[in-house]
C-alpha cells in the first residue's frame, strides 16, 4: 500500500494504473528507449509514470518542480522526451515556452499536497482543454507486456552550467542481483520484510528516487510526507509506525531544533533503519541524532553517476567522526593525484569510485564529458578527499566549486551564467560560504559597470525570473574590483576563504 495524507492505494490497483499507462503511452507513438518527463511532486501518479514508461523499456525524467521555463524546456528538448506528465499547480511557471508538439498529460494536484504547499483551488484542477491524467489513463485497457524495467535518466549540472542527462546502460542479470543486495546493505529496504517506509524527499532527487522505487519493487508499504516539517514526520512515524526513511542532514537540523518536549512526545521505538547522504553531516549533528534516535543512523555517499559505493553504519560514526564511510560490495574507490599516480593513506586527491552493481552511463549526447570523468573505469564527479589507515573515506574539499545547500547540488557556473546578463553586472563570482541550517548557502560578489545602480533585490529578483530560487543567492556583495589571477581569470578562493574561517567545509 501506498498513502499520502487520507488517501490509500493498493499495489494490485496500482498495478493496473501501471499497465494502463504503458498501453496509453503506446498509443501515443512512444517508442522502446524514447525517454517520458514527469514533473511531479511524490504523489500515486508519480509511480505510474515511471512503471508504465518501464513497461516498454523507457526511462522517465525526472524533472526538478522548483525549475523554471527555460530550464525545463531545455531539459525536455535535450532528452529528446515529447510526453510530459505533470501536476496541475505546476503548469503555470513552464506552460509558456513549453516545446512545440509535445503531448502534456497533466496530474490534478491532491488536497494534502496543495495543503501543504499552500495552493489555490484553482490551480489544483487540470485547465480546461487539456488532458487530464486518470482519465487519459483509465481509457486504455491494461498492458499484457511483461513489466519491465528502466533507469531514470536524472539531469546534473556541470562547470559549465548546463545540465546533463544521465542515462544508464542496460542491466546485465548478474548486477540485478547485486544491485538489489547493495539496496540491502545501503538502504537497509528488503524483499518480503515487514517495512514501513517514509519518503519525505522529493523523488525528483535520485537518491531519494531509487530508494522510492527500490521500496515500491519490494511491495513495502510507503507513506508519502507531501512536504517536510519536522513535527508532522515524528507525527507520521507514530502514527504510521515506521521503520525506514531516507533523510539529509538538514532535515536532522531541523529536527534537532525542536523543543524538548515535542521530541520526546512521539513514539519513534518502531525505527530500524534511517539512511541519509547527499550533503556532509557535521559530525556533532550525526552524533546528536544518534543519542536521540539510537544506532539506527546510517550514511552512504555517491552520486547519479557512481551509485552507492561507500556507506557506513552508525557504530562506525562514532569511531570515525567525519568519515562518509568505506567501500561495501561492488564499491570501488581510489584517490589520485595530480599525475595519475594513486595517493598514499591519509594523502588528500580526486575521489573516483564506481559501484560495480550499477550499469555504466553515459552523458545524453556529450561523450566528451563523460570521457572527461573517467579514469581506469572508475568516475569522478568533483570531490577530494583522502583515505585512512583503515579504509574510511574522508571529504576535504571539491575541486569544482559545487555548492551543496540542503542536501542539493547546486553549480555556480550557471548562476554566473545568468548574472552576467544583467545590465550594470560588469562581472561576478557565485559561490558557497557556512550555513547552520543548510551547510552552505550562496553568496555572489558582484563587481557592477562603472555609474552602475544595482542593490541585492533587483539582482535577486532578476534571477528569480531566469533561475529556480533554490538557485539564487541570499547573500549579495558589491566590489569595485574582483580579485584576479595572473591569467585575468576570478580567484575566486580569495572571495571564499575568509567566510570559511573557523568553519569546516567537510564537503567542499
Amino acid at each position: 500500500m501506498i498513502s499520502s495524507g487520507e488517501r490509500r492505494i493498493f499495489y494490485p490497483e496500482l498495478q493496473t494504473h501501471i499497465r494502463r499507462a504503458a498501453t496509453g503511452f503506446k498509443a501515443l507513438g512512444l517508442r522502446d528507449g524514447a525517454p517520458v518527463g514527469m514533473m511531479l511532486r511524490n504523489d500515486f501518479a508519480l509511480f505510474e509514470v515511471a512503471g508504465g514508461a518501464a513497461a516498454l523499456g523507457s526511462p522517465v525524467v525526472p524533472i526538478n518542480w522548483h525549475l523554471k521555463a527555460e530550464e525545463v524546456r531545455y531539459i525536455l528538448s535535450d532528452s529528446g522526451a515529447d510526453i510530459l506528465v505533470c501536476h496541475a499547480d505546476l503548469l503555470p511557471q513552464i506552460r509558456d515556452r513549453l516545446p512545440e508538439n509535445l503531448r502534456l498529460l497533466v496530474v490534478p494536484t491532491p488536497p494534502e499536497i496543495a495543503a501543504a504547499f499552500d495552493i489555490a483551488p484553482e490551480l489544483m484542477q487540470v485547465p480546461a482543454g487539456l488532458t487530464e491524467w486518470d482519465s487519459w489513463r483509465d481509457s486504455h485497457a491494461p498492458s499484457l507486456e511483461p513489466p519491465g524495467r528502466s533507469s531514470p535518466m536524472f539531469y546534473t549540472s556541470g562547470t559549465t552550467g548546463m545540465p546533463k542527462g544521465v542515462r544508464r546502460k542496460a542491466m546485465r542479470p548478474e548486477q540485478l542481483s547485486a544491485s538489489e543486495r547493495v539496496g540491502a546493505i545501503a538502504y537497509g529496504v528488503k524483499p518480503n520484510e515487514d517495512q514501513v517506509i517514509l519518503m519525505n524527499g522529493p523523488m525528483y532527487h535520485s537518491a531519494p528516487n531509487s530508494y522510492g522505487m527500490l521500496a515500491f519493487r519490494h511491495g513495502c508499504t510507503i507513506v508519502l510526507e507531501p512536504r517536510f516539517d519536522p513535527e508532522d514526520m515524528l507525527q507520521l512515524i507514530a502514527r504510521h509506525r515506521v521503520t525506514h526513511m531516507h533523510m539529509v542532514p538538514t532535515m536532522f537540523v531541523r529536527l534537532l531544533r525542536l523543543p524538548d518536549d515535542i521530541k520526546h512526545r512521539y513514539d519513534l521505538s518502531s525505527l530500524r533503519f534511517v539512511v541519509h547522504g547527499a550533503a556532509p553531516c557535521p559530525p556533532q549533528v550525526k552524533r546528536a541524532m544518534i543519542e536521540w534516535w539510537g544506532p539506527v543512523i546510517h550514511e552512504y555517499f555517491g552520486s547519479t553517476e557512481t551509485g552507492i559505493p561507500v556507506w557506513h553504519s552508525a557504530e562506525e560514526a562514532l569511531k570515525k567522526p567525519g568519515t562518509v564511510g568505506r567501500a561495501i560490495e561492488g564499491g570501488i574507490v581510489k584517490i589520485f593525484r595530480p599525475d595519475g599516480s594513486l595517493c598514499a593513506v591519509n594523502e588528500p586527491g580526486e575521489i573516483y569510485m564506481r559501484q560495480t552493481s550499477v550499469p555504466d552511463f553515459d552523458y545524453h549526447s556529450n561523450a566528451e564529458a563523460r570521457a572527461e570523468a573517467g579514469r581506469d573505469g572508475l568516475v569522478s564527479v568533483g570531490d577530494v578527499g583522502y583515505l585512512d589507515e583503515d579504509g574510511y573515506l574522508f571529504l576535504c574539499d571539491r575541486k569544482r566549486d559545487m555548492v551543496i545547500s540542503g542536501g542539493v547540488n547546486i553549480y555556480p557556473a550557471e548562476i554566473e551564467n545568468a548574472l552576467i546578463a544583467m545590465e550594470g553586472v560588469r562581472d561576478c563570482a557565485v559561490f558557497g560560504i557556512p550555513d547552520d541550517e543548510f551547510g552552505e548557502r550562496l553568496c555572489a560578489c558582484i563587481e557592477p559597470e562603472p555609474g552602475a545602480t544595482l542593490s541585492p533585490a533587483a539582482v535577486q529578483d532578476f534571477l528569480r525570473g531566469r533561475l529556480a530560487n533554490f538557485k539564487v543567492p541570499k547573500d549579495i556583495q558589491f566590489l569595485d574590483a574582483l580579485p584576479r589571477e595572473a591569467t585575468g581569470k576570478i580567484f575566486k578562493r580569495k572571495l571564499r576563504d575568509p567566510y570559511w574561517q573557523g568553519h569546516i567545509r567537510t564537503g567542499a
